[in-house]
């Protein structure tokens, strides 16, 4: 394997191929326990044999954030999916292209204004749309609330308008702001219970409203009950991230992405090496810059598993053009492990990382002999 890395060109995206398809079966079997169908987020990865694994476990269809990632999807022969961003009139044209070339292409909108956008568009074109609604169900983002006199309206207009009302979804993103069990299976009660809400509501004006479609990774992993809830949509548990282990609904050795780069250059007065991973490699985006440990752009390990650093701080990226570390090498090979899920694109803490991990090995500091207290293993590549 140490051969095999070096050999590669770095910057470059390492999977761990048994630990994804560990994540895979986990969420599959836990959402198969609960009643309800997967519907996996697919811009995590953007990547076919990913996809295809997580249908082969069991998944019903994708969700997809950009309507070049289901025109990717359909022509690969997945074609139930779901456009989970509230749609653009501008946007309808491909759309209709789309489901005139055999995607089962399902859209969503929030608003009456957007609903008789949809419906005098499918009129003039002969099309009968599958729509969503957007439900609120934390105040994270777009939607409509349970209580929004409008949603029924948007119902109602979609319908009598000859269009398909698939149902209601929702997404609870504040769900990334937590980092107790009891918070997250609290904000997955809720979420379930206004989007559940939400249809009985239309139901009730005498509107069909068949389908009710929740889901974020740490919510769909915390619920107890999903009564009511037809099909769940969750994305970053097929890698996860540094995020979900500050969150708490991974444990370090189920990360199954990391960046392999080269030290390029040493500054010493400085405890500073520089290395051929940018922002375009590691992203700039600093998703645990606010949660109870900050990693940087990333935690990083030696290839072989040694790390000389004599702290825990020392060895996490802090910007995106150089890596914090003591005494390395250049042209030794380093894997920094991403604390968000575009590298694959591109409160107090309840336990310290040693008693949240007991099963990592701790790893031994070459100069002083003490134990390494940070985050930093080798992903091995299948």
């Amino acid at each position: 394997m140490s051969a095999l890395l070096s050999s590669l060109d770095t910057p470059v995206a390492l999977l761990d191929v048994p630990r994804m398809q560990r994540n895979i079966q986990r969420m599959q079997h836990r959402m198969n326990e609960l009643g309800v169908r997967l519907r996996p987020h697919v811009k995590t990865s953007k990547c076919l044999p990913v996809i295809q694994a997580q249908i082969a476990a069991g998944a019903s269809g994708v969700t997809v954030s950009t309507l070049k990632e289901a025109e990717h999807c359909s022509a690969e022969g997945i074609n139930d999916v779901f456009y989970a961003v509230a749609i653009a009139p501008g946007k309808l044209d491909q759309a209709l292209k789309l489901r005139r070339n055999g995607c089962r292409l399902s859209i969503l909108t929030d608003s009456v204004v957007a609903a008789q956008a949809i419906v005098a568009f499918g009129q003039r074109h002969d099309e009968n749309f599958d729509v969503w609604i957007e439900i609120d169900c934390d105040g994270h983002r777009s939607g409509l609330t349970v209580d929004d006199p409008s949603l029924v309206e948007v119902a109602r207009t979609l319908i009598e308008g000859g269009m398909h009302l698939r149902g209601v979804m929702t997404h609870a993103g504040s769900s990334y702001d937590l980092d107790t069990p009891e918070a997250l299976q609290a904000l997955a009660e809720q979420e379930r219970r206004l989007c559940v809400s939400a249809a009985e509501r239309i139901r009730q004006a005498g509107l069909p409203c068949a389908e009710v479609s929740i889901g974020s990774t740490p919510t769909a992993l915390s619920a107890q009950s999903l009564q009511g809830v037809t099909e769940v949509r969750a994305g970053v548990y097929v890698f996860f991230d540094l995020v979900m282990h500050n969150i708490g609904v991974c444990r370090a050795d189920e990360l199954a992405l990391s960046v392999l780069t080269t030290v390029i250059g040493h500054q010493q007065d400085k405890g500073w090496i520089i290395v051929d991973a940018g922002w375009m490699a590691m992203s700039r985006d600093r998703g645990t810059q606010r949660q109870c440990e900050d990693f940087g752009y990333g935690p990083g390990v030696q290839r072989n598993r040694r790390v000389d650093r004599r702290r825990a701080g020392d060895g996490c990226q802090s910007g995106a053009w150089h890596h914090h570390a003591r005494h390395r090498q250049p042209g030794r090979h380093y894997c920094a492990l991403p604390h968000r899920q575009p590298a694959a694109h591109s409160a107090q803490p309840r336990l310290c990382y040693r008693c949240a991990v007991p099963g990592l090995p701790r790893l031994r500091c070459r100069r002083c002999n003490s134990h390494l207290e940070s985050l930093a293993w080798l992903v091995i590549s299948n």
